[in-house]
């Protein structure tokens, strides 16, 4: 199976909606692609990228402990599925000389891994089919619509935090920048694709 190797590149977290978004960009080029995950998954993940702790482990944290008292080490998370647009990852985990391979949820490898710095990597015919030439006009131009709309509710989402007075004053200057240079790529993407669809129209 040919693997090619990937890094998060954006998390993107908002409070009133259940599904998030975090993308993956491969480390020696420019394809990326976004993965909806749910909020607890996302708020894990960025905790654990934060180094952020918590009085009792979580069930990311138990299960690294878990590992880690078992005498393993989390080698690899690969993501090389897709199913019914649902991605399939498998744990690669070491084990006293074996590798255990585990199949998990994306963001239940990602949220593990990520404190750790584990390796990740897609399936080449996973991001083939991800990044998959639609077959005719028609279809590019839904495809588009679809992301354009997805696009409008997170910026609206995001301005919002960013118009709460009680969200700013609590907000750290980093976590505000993040949200602030989000919208920014945000809204130059929805321009782009909006520019695209209106030749067609």
């Amino acid at each position: 199976m040919d693997l090619i190797p990937v890094e998060l590149s954006r998390i993107l977290i908002t409070e009133h909606d259940d599904q998030q978004m975090i993308s993956l960009r491969e480390k020696d080029g420019k394809r990326s692609f976004p993965i909806v995950i749910g909020s607890m998954e996302a708020l894990a993940i960025d905790r654990r990228l934060k180094g952020q702790s918590l009085p009792r482990p979580l069930t990311h944290d138990l299960l690294a402990s878990v590992i880690e008292a078992m005498g393993g080490h989390l080698e690899r998370i690969v993501i090389d599925g897709l199913e019914d647009h649902t991605f399939i990852a498998t744990l690669h985990i070491g084990v006293e000389g074996k590798v255990l391979q585990v199949d998990s949820r994306p963001s239940d490898a990602i949220a593990l891994g990520v404190a750790f710095d584990t390796p990740m990597f897609v399936a080449k015919q996973v991001f083939d089919e991800v990044l998959r030439e639609p077959e005719t006009a028609e279809e590019r131009i839904e495809i588009l619509r679809q992301r354009m709309d997805m696009l409008a509710n997170k910026m609206t989402e995001v301005r919002g935090r960013l118009s709460d007075k009680v969200f700013i004053a609590q907000a750290s200057e980093d976590l505000l920048a993040d949200y602030r240079r989000s919208l920014q790529e945000m809204q130059a993407e929805h321009d782009a694709i909006k520019r695209v669809i209106d030749k067609y129209d």
